[in-house]
């Protein structure tokens, strides 16, 4: 997982077709704000139960193909985070 830390108005980037903006900050709630393309879904987790799931399943099934001696390497750094770029978002 990514942990970034946004200040209010500041946006990142996820591929090139979803940008996700910090809109308000209130208290302890985070208002987001995500432009992406119609034909991809953005729905909160807590309404797509069997998602997270069907994900938990997917991963302690991979977790015991790789076994305890597996070598996990660690995610490689994101790249270009906060840098602007060209095309859509501006």
């Amino acid at each position: 997982m990514l942990v970034l830390t946004r200040k209010l108005m500041e946006r990142l980037y996820i591929g090139d077709d979803v940008c996700v903006t910090v809109v308000r900050l209130e208290g302890g709630q985070v208002r987001l704000g995500i432009e992406a393309p119609r034909e991809v879904s953005v729905v909160r987790a807590e309404l797509v139960p069997e998602r997270s799931a069907e994900t938990s399943a997917r991963r302690s099934r991979n977790d015991e193909a790789a076994g305890d001696d597996a070598v996990r390497r660690p995610q490689a750094a994101a790249r270009g985070i906060d840098i602007p770029r060209p095309g859509r978002f501006r």
